[in-house]
């Protein structure tokens, strides 16, 4: 289907460019969504009468849009989620969620203007691009984890991972021991080793 562009598109082109696209992505996209019309003499001809408001209300827009990202550029938001011991998350973190949170931290942003290129199924920072207005991006940052705590320390520079891990190994060492019918002594090795890392990290 050939339609006329109402305003910048990613990948296709600029407003009042004429372009070739699916007829689905058209029908279930483009058209529903007043970002295109199709490309009918009729159509041509209220384009061009329509053009300068068109042109006058997408410079608003992006005037708008760039206020909002001065305030919102390198802001960081804590998304709370069940995840497992290496951190692999129970589910994966969707375009809603993010347009949720960064909605809950005082900024309107739909799920459509969060074009994840791959779904988020790991707790860490992960850097996240917010599309405020088609010539408008600003770059955000999620800090996904388990609990308030754990983002915390995320935020501060901290492997989560890395420091469970190597807990994780000495209590399963010592468990090991306590299987395997440890004499006392090397019980209480054990139990040294552990509290020593507990007080580590405490």
């Amino acid at each position: 289907m050939q339609v006329i562009l109402l305003e910048r598109v990613e990948k296709l082109g600029q407003m009042g460019d004429e372009v070739k696209v699916k007829d689905g992505f058209a029908r279930n996209f483009l058209l529903p969504k007043k970002k295109a019309l199709r490309a009918t003499k009729a159509n041509r001809e209220y384009f061009q009468t329509q053009k300068i408001h068109l042109e006058a209300a997408n410079l608003e827009r992006k005037k708008d849009a760039e206020a909002v990202a001065v305030k919102l550029s390198g802001k960081s938001f804590v998304l709370l989620r069940q995840a497992g011991d290496r951190g692999q998350l129970y589910g994966s973190v969707s375009p809603r969620d993010v347009a949720d949170i960064i909605t809950k931290g005082g900024f309107g942003v739909a799920r459509t203007q969060v074009p994840l290129d791959k779904p988020i199924k790991h707790i860490g920072l992960v850097p996240v691009t917010v599309v405020l207005h088609p010539e408008v991006k600003v770059a955000v940052t999620l800090n996904v984890a388990r609990n308030e705590d754990e983002a915390e320390r995320q935020a501060r520079g901290e492997d989560v991972l890395a420091e469970k891990t190597e807990a994780e190994e000495i209590v399963a060492a010592a468990e090991e021991m306590f299987e395997e019918g440890a004499g006392p002594k090397e019980e209480e090795a054990a139990e040294e080793v552990a509290e020593e890392k507990k007080a580590e990290e405490e």
